[in-house]
């Protein structure tokens, strides 16, 4: 079996002018499913690779295989991320968010400077580790899957091809919004289970 791009969760134009419907086309039509169809070349060319699911391989590739993969589950998890209706923490999630943070517009204040000052392409995340959730971000396509105890609750893409249709190079305005107005709470309340990688994995 091959890697597929999976479809999005919402319709494209679902975000109205927080995130556009152009956007969506570039951003997950063509930059995700370009990371669909390398990975399946270079799986593809070594029969050792064949059969494997995403975590499989980042956990044990590097280089441009890695490069591949975890974009793949990066972009997956990230759409899974985001909600067009406005959602808010609760539950255990809000209880591990004040005790950590103080509040939420804390949280999403430090949320967004990890964002915004994270430099060049990469990723800023919420994580829960060590039973406390942390703020944290990683570089180019290093994903949580990679990194022990870095239980994933969720992601915000802080690549240019994130925003700019958008946002043109105002990373910060990007972030505002989509953290302030279009984050999937739930979903990150769901991934208190432990269960957050597998819910972007693919078997190969």
């Amino acid at each position: 079996m091959a890697f597929v791009l999976p479809d999005l969760p919402y319709a494209k134009d679902a975000f109205g002018d927080i995130l556009s419907a152009e956007t969506f086309d570039y951003h997950h039509g063509k930059h995700h499913n370009a990371y669909v169809v390398k990975a399946n070349e270079l799986v593809a060319a070594d029969a050792s690779l064949q059969g494997k699911s995403l975590v499989e391989l980042i956990k044990s590739s590097k280089g441009g295989l890695f490069n591949q993969v975890g974009q793949i589950w990066n972009h997956t998890f990230y759409w899974h991320s985001l909600s067009p209706a406005k959602t808010q923490p609760s539950g255990e999630l809000l209880t591990k968010i004040n005790e950590a943070f103080g509040s939420v517009d804390a949280l999403i204040d430090k949320l967004k400077a990890e964002a915004v000052g994270h430099f060049a392409s990469g990723w800023a995340a919420l994580i829960l580790k060590d039973g406390k959730l942390e703020v944290t971000s990683y570089h180019d396509a290093d994903t949580p899957v990679a990194h022990e105890g870095h239980t994933p609750l969720l992601i915000l893409d802080v690549w240019e091809h994130a925003y700019y249709i958008d946002y043109r190079n105002a990373r910060p305005n990007y972030a505002e919004r989509v953290l302030k107005e279009a984050i999937n709470w739930d979903f990150a309340a769901q991934n208190l289970d432990g269960q957050g990688v597998s819910r972007a994995d693919q078997q190969g």
